[in-house]
């Protein structure tokens, strides 16, 4: 019984975090999962350099300077998302399904429906998801008393917000026609969707930071199914509000998860530079 009490206590984040040292022990493991073992060999090529620089600047460099990297990976594949887009928008391609979706959408409205979502989607917006992202940082830091959770959904809210100005800017895609949105109208360049992106690497990267500090698997189900579930709806939401066409929320989910797999090797190199120096202490 003391042992579940204290499981459900874990899951819940009660009690006393055991600080930097309890952040490698607790952080490193995921279901059995070692997370700082690498399985391939470009893994461990890229685990021997995080240890290097690890040893020579300390294991918050190996974090930064991967993120760093991962962020002009993000304006790569943003720059990439030009060719896919002028490979989808052929009438015969995926964007073949834009205007059947957004047709479909139309026949679904509702006055009730569409303020219901319009208050949902909102949620992964430029106002509400800063808020967000800024209480899950204060709060999961102060908890851990480590700077890791902050700078993993800062680089999160970063990375997202880059792709979504780089992807818009070298597309400038027109969103569906203000005859078929829901009010308030939205401007900006289509492709990608922000709201989409937000939903993905923002959530994501939180849902990963709780996912590392729950002790049971149902609350690891619920994490992951709760975050997939979201960035999905809010993905559907914008096209159901006609806001943008499917393959706008296709790319937010693809570019969103690309760039939240990054940081979660980020932060798995930095827990092996970690791993190293704590061993070279002891």
């Amino acid at each position: 019984m003391a042992g579940e009490q204290r499981e459900r206590m874990q899951d819940l984040g009660a009690g006393p975090d055991p600080g930097p040292e309890g952040e490698l022990r607790r952080d490193r493991r995921i279901e059995g999962i070692e997370l700082t073992h690498w399985y391939t060999p470009w893994g461990r090529g890229l685990a021997a350099l995080a240890r290097w620089i690890g040893e020579r600047l300390g294991p918050y460099a190996a974090l930064i300077i991967t993120l760093v990297i991962g962020a002009g990976i993000a304006f790569a594949l943003s720059a990439a998302a030009v060719e896919i887009y002028d490979a989808v928008t052929d009438e015969d391609g995926v964007a073949g399904v834009d205007q059947p979706l957004l047709d479909l959408a139309l026949g679904l409205r509702h006055p009730l429906a569409e303020q219901i979502v319009t208050g949902f989607t909102d949620i992964a917006g430029t106002t509400l998801m800063p808020i967000i992202a800024v209480l899950a940082a204060v709060v999961l830091g102060v908890h851990r008393r480590s700077w890791t959770p902050v700078a993993l959904i800062v680089a999160a809210g970063g990375g997202s917000l880059l792709m979504t100005i780089a992807g818009k800017e070298l597309i400038q895609r027109e969103r569906p026609p203000l005859s078929s949105a829901v009010p308030p109208f939205e401007h900006s360049p289509s492709f990608p969707s922000g709201h989409t992106l937000n939903a993905v690497a923002v959530i994501g990267v939180i849902a990963y930071l709780l996912l590392l500090r729950r002790s049971t698997r149902r609350a690891r189900v619920a994490l992951v199914v709760g975050a997939v579930l979201f960035a999905a709806l809010v993905g559907l939401s914008r096209v159901y509000l006609g806001h943008h066409w499917f393959t706008d929320v296709l790319s937010g989910w693809a570019l969103g998860a690309a760039w939240l797999a990054l940081v979660i090797t980020a932060h798995r190199l930095y827990l092996t530079a970690r791993e190293r120096a704590d061993r070279s202490r002891s």
